[in-house]
């Protein structure tokens, strides 16, 4: 494989996207020509996973490498993005586009930052233009341009193309690493262009069967459930992104920059549109999960003249392995910290592993809820108490099948919980282990620091029984639901 040195890097993020709303992945139903011709054109990985099933922490782990019982980011900021009470939360970690501005990349950010202090460009961006919080409505969103709070009138998925282009054109001349962190397809599903939701009107939504609600869903399934025009909204935010995914590769394309672009597409973490029962992704039901549709994401990587076109990737790989892939690609060294969990994925795109190896195994936590999975087996801890779960993925792909106590499937599961238990002990930072901290999926309010850790989450969604197990409130007594959802 060949590439020149200082080749430019366009990282492209959704929002709360599973592998299976894109074309280029079999759904039929929905229309992705952009997404399906990166993939064509390069790699595409059918088994990639986030490694927490929810936005800050799996973004946060994608940045430094680290898994959340490291760089402390557990579940999406609630507090912190904004002034009086801004906060870092990656303060302290190194995170690769640090090293990139070091190298002498100059790093943009375009959209969805939702790590903290979202007023302060930080990790080597010099470019700054990004949502004041986690996201929001679609339509005059509140953002940051230039250090100042603005309303930016008009659609804000082509508000962040126009400003990744901008960054594209004024940087053309030298090497630059740019991140499209666009808040498409997450909710709300309305205020979308209305002629590409009405270009779903007759769509059947086979690809989102809408299965008998699961018993700990939470209230997003019963807003969503069943409702076309939610499916409409999803279908539509993810086509309107893809019109403008279609518009960056064009920009890179027009200025000559096609043979030394990286375009790299994937998505924070996965989500259920009525799969399983539920809509959501790893907090969109309590006890959180671990299914398939959670913590499976897009992966595609395209450099035409590097990487061969048309390749897929089966074997399993994490977000925690992006970071040493990203510096390896581009022939820069890993920090000197032993404390990476994740190996550099390059040998499966240059034909130098074999991609169906069965020893790789990926790790998923979300606070006190851990998963390790291999090609065949599925393993779900839930620390204190349960409940544990364990699928026969080779023949129950669906996932419907719980074997946790099965005769059989005890054995593999001991043996599963005894590699979880192990590798996460490798790794983890004691003063920030999610296993040991209230984690409920409302929210996290602050960094963990000074031993402050079980004070720094909302759990809203739990409250003590007489068993000592943790049960569901009534989520509807939230305030301001509607806004709690957008932000999730």
């Amino acid at each position: 494989m060949t590439k020149k040195k200082k080749t430019n890097i366009v990282f492209i993020l959704s929002d709360d996207q599973g592998p299976w709303a894109a074309g280029c992945y079999g759904n039929h139903e929905i229309k992705t020509p952009n997404i399906d011709q990166l993939a064509s054109n390069g790699a595409k990985f059918t088994n990639f996973f986030c490694t927490s099933p929810v936005c800050s922490p799996a973004r946060a782990s994608l940045l430094t490498g680290k898994i959340p019982s490291q760089h402390g980011v557990h579940d999406w900021i609630r507090d912190g993005n904004m002034p009086p009470d801004a906060s870092r939360y990656l303060e302290g970690v190194t995170c690769y586009t640090d090293i990139l501005s070091e190298y002498g990349y100059t790093c943009g950010l375009s959209g969805k930052w939702h790590l903290g202090d979202s007023m302060i460009p930080q990790h080597g961006f010099s470019h700054w233009f990004c949502h004041q919080s986690g996201g929001g409505v679609y339509n005059d969103a509140a953002m940051i341009r230039d250090g100042n709070p603005v309303r930016a009138s008009g659609y804000i998925t082509d508000i962040i193309t126009d400003d990744a282009l901008d960054f594209i054109e004024s940087n053309e001349d030298k090497p630059f690493y740019l991140s499209v962190n666009y808040t498409a397809p997450h909710s709300p599903w309305t205020g979308h262009p209305q002629e590409i939701v009405d270009s779903y009107d007759e769509c059947e939504f086979k690809s989102c069967p809408q299965e008998p609600i699961h018993p700990w869903a939470g209230p997003l399934t019963f807003r969503s459930h069943g409702n076309k025009e939610m499916l409409k909204g999803y279908f539509a935010a993810v086509t309107a992104m893809d019109n403008n995914i279609g518009r960056i590769v064009q920009k890179i394309r027009d200025l000559g920059l096609k043979e030394n672009t990286l375009i790299i597409f994937s998505s924070d973490n996965g989500f259920s549109c009525g799969h399983h029962g539920f809509w959501g992704k790893g907090n969109g039901t309590f006890p959180i999960n671990m299914y398939e549709n959670s913590v499976k994401v897009p992966m595609i990587i395209s450099h035409p003249g590097s990487i061969p076109s048309g390749t897929v990737i089966n074997g399993l790989a994490s977000q925690y392995d992006f970071y040493p892939f990203l510096l390896d690609y581009l022939e820069i060294s890993m920090p000197d910290d032993p404390g990476f969990p994740g190996k550099s994925f390059l040998p499966l795109l240059t034909g130098c592993a074999d991609d169906g190896n069965k020893s790789v195994v990926v790790y998923d936590e979300y606070g006190p809820v851990r998963m390790i999975r291999n090609q065949e087996w599925k393993y779900i801890h839930r620390y204190p108490f349960g409940v544990h779960e364990l699928y026969n993925l080779k023949n129950d792909p669906n996932e419907l099948n719980n074997l946790i106590e099965d005769k059989d499937g005890l054995t593999v599961a001991a043996e599963m919980c005894s590699s979880l238990a192990e590798w996460f002990s490798r790794y983890v930072d004691p003063v920030k282990d999610g296993a040991r901290l209230p984690v409920s999926g409302s929210g996290q309010k602050k960094r963990i620091e000074n031993g402050c850790g079980e004070q720094c989450f909302y759990n809203d969604r739990i409250m003590a029984t007489s068993t000592g197990f943790p049960s569901v409130r009534n989520w509807g007594e939230a305030e301001d639901m509607d806004k709690l959802i957008s932000d999730t």
